[in-house]
C-alpha cells in the first residue's frame, strides 16, 4: 500500500481538534473528525454510517463490503483524545524521521487510519465477507461510541488498534471505582465533645485499604500481574474551626479476568465490617460508581492464530495493564485482540507514533482480513 496515503491520512486526523468534551469542558468533541472519516471512506468506494444516539457524539462505522457470504472482520479505533494543555501545536502534524508528532497520533489515530487503510486495501481482494471499521466516540470517558458500534453491527472477529508496541494483546485489566463515605457529626471546634470527626474516622478504613492491596499480591495474572487498589481522592470538612460531619474517599480497584464487581463489593464491604467491628461507633457505607470489566480471549483462538501469522515474524503476545474497548467488543461475544504501533506519549505533552509501525499494523490488518473474511 502506498505510504504516502496512510501517512496523509494520519496527518488530516491529527490536525482536528477532537478533545473530549466530556474531560475537557468546551472540547471540540468528535464532530469534525467523524466527518473527515465519512468523506474519506465514500472517496475511496466504501460505505459509511454515522451513528450519534448522543448529539454531538457521534461515530463513524465504516464498510468494506465482501461479495457476500463470508464473514465478517471488525476494526475498532477511538476519534476522541484528552487535552492538550502544555503542548506547543497539537494539533499541527510534525514529522521527524520515522516518528509523527502531534495529539493523538499515538493515542490511537494512526491505529484509525491503519484501519481505514486496510478496510480500503482488503476491499481491492475480492474477498466474501465484510470488513468494517468502527471509528467511535469517547473511548477516553464513558465509551459512548463502541457501545453504539456493537449494537449496530455483528461481527465474527474484531481487532482494536489501540498502540501495542506491535504486540498482540490478549487481555487487559478492568476496574471498579467505589466511593466510601464516614458520616460524623459536626460541632464548633472549641467544643469537641459535641462532635464526631468523619476525617479522623476514615483513617483506619484507610489503613484497612492498604493493606486489602497487600492481599492482592497473593494473586497474579500470567500476562497481567497482579490486581490493585488505591485511594484516589479524598474529601471532608469545611473550615479549620469546625468538627467535620463526613469524609468520602474514592477509590479504584483495578481488577484481573476472573474479578468482577461482586467480587470487589464485597471485598470492600468486608474491610468495612473489620472496620466496624473495631469501632463500634462507626458509621461508613459504600457504593460503586463507574465499572469496566477486564478482558481476555484464549490464546488459541481464530483470532489471534490470524493475527500471529499476518503479523512480522516473532510477534509478542501481552497483555495491558491499561483498559480499552476491547471489553465492550468481548462482551459481546466478538472474539477480539488488540494489535496497534508503538510509539510515546499517551496523555502526555509530547506524544508521537512510529510512521513504519503504523504502515506494519495497516499491512496485518489486510492479511487478517484475507484469513477471516474469505
Amino acid at each position: 500500500m502506498p505510504a504516502d496515503d496512510l501517512t496523509a491520512l494520519l496527518a488530516d486526523l491529527v490536525a482536528i481538534d477532537s478533545v473530549n468534551p466530556s474531560l475537557v469542558p468546551g472540547g471540540a468533541g468528535e464532530g469534525a473528525a467523524s466527518a473527515l472519516v465519512e468523506r474519506w471512506a465514500r472517496s475511496h468506494g466504501l460505505e459509511a454510517e454515522r451513528l450519534e444516539a448522543t448529539p454531538g457524539r457521534p461515530s463513524v462505522l465504516v464498510r468494506a463490503r465482501g461479495a457476500g457470504g463470508g464473514r465478517t472482520l471488525l476494526l475498532c479505533g477511538h476519534l476522541d483524545t484528552v487535552g492538550v494543555d502544555g503542548m506547543r501545536e497539537p494539533l499541527t502534524p510534525r514529522i521527524d524521521g520515522d516518528r509523527l508528532y502531534g495529539r493523538g497520533g499515538y493515542d490511537m489515530k494512526a491505529g484509525v487510519a491503519a484501519a481505514l487503510v486496510a478496510a480500503r486495501d482488503a476491499a481491492a481482494r475480492g474477498l466474501a465477507g465484510d470488513v468494517v471499521v468502527a471509528a467511535v466516540a469517547d473511548e477516553e470517558h464513558a465509551s459512548l461510541g463502541v457501545q453504539e458500534a456493537v449494537a449496530a453491527v455483528s461481527a465474527d472477529a474484531a481487532i482494536v488498534t489501540e498502540p501495542t508496541e506491535l504486540e498482540l494483546l490478549v487481555a487487559h485489566k478492568g476496574f471498579v471505582w467505589s466511593e466510601l463515605a464516614v458520616t460524623g457529626r459536626a460541632a464548633h471546634g472549641s467544643r469537641p465533645h459535641l462532635g464526631v470527626d468523619a476525617i479522623v474516622k476514615m483513617g483506619p478504613v484507610l489503613t484497612a485499604l492498604g493493606e486489602l492491596d497487600d492481599t492482592l499480591a497473593a494473586r497474579e495474572h500470567p500476562l497481567l500481574g497482579r490486581g490493585s487498589l488505591h485511594a484516589s481522592v479524598i474529601e471532608g470538612g469545611v473550615e479549620l474551626s469546625s468538627i467535620p460531619a463526613a469524609c468520602t474517599v474514592g477509590v479504584e480497584r483495578r481488577t484481573l479476568p476472573g474479578e468482577s464487581a461482586a467480587d470487589v463489593e464485597a471485598e470492600l464491604e468486608a474491610l468495612l465490617e473489620r472496620c466496624r467491628s473495631a469501632d463500634a461507633a462507626l458509621e461508613v457505607e459504600q457504593r460503586t460508581l463507574l465499572v469496566r470489566e477486564p478482558f481476555e480471549v484464549a490464546e488459541d483462538a481464530e483470532i489471534v492464530a490470524a493475527v500471529r501469522a499476518a503479523a512480522p515474524d516473532g510477534v509478542k503476545i501481552g497483555g495491558a495493564s491499561y483498559w480499552a474497548d476491547a471489553a465492550f467488543i468481548a462482551a459481546a461475544g466478538i472474539p477480539t485482540v488488540m494489535f496497534g504501533p508503538g510509539g510515546e506519549g499517551a496523555h502526555a505533552v509530547e506524544e508521537w507514533v512510529s510512521i513504519a509501525d503504523t504502515a506494519v499494523v495497516a499491512e496485518t490488518l489486510v492479511g487478517v482480513a484475507e484469513r477471516i473474511c474469505r
